[in-house]
C-alpha cells in the first residue's frame, strides 16, 4: 500500500474507537439507558466521525513538530 493512503486509514482506525468510547460514555452520562439510547448514540456518532477525522489531521502533525520540539531540548 502506498504510504499516501496508508496515512488516511492509520487515522480512521484510530478516530472510529475514540469516538465510539467518547460518544458511548458522553451519552451514557447525560441520558443514561433511554428508550432510544441506541438511536441517540448512532447520531452522536456519526456527528463526531467526521469531525475528529478531520480534526486529526490539523492536530497531528502539530503535536509531532511539538514533540519533536520538546524530545530535542537540550
Amino acid at each position: 500500500m502506498k504510504k499516501k493512503y496508508f496515512k488516511y486509514i492509520n487515522t480512521l482506525f484510530v478516530v472510529i474507537p475514540m469516538t465510539l468510547i467518547m460518544a458511548f460514555v458522553g451519552l451514557m452520562r447525560n441520558y443514561g439507558f433511554g428508550p432510544d439510547w441506541f438511536l441517540k448514540f448512532l447520531k452522536a456518532w456519526s456527528v463526531m466521525l467526521p469531525v475528529a477525522y478531520a480534526a486529526a489531521f490539523i492536530i497531528i502533525p502539530n503535536a509531532r513538530k511539538l514533540a519533536e520540539r520538546v524530545a530535542t531540548r537540550p
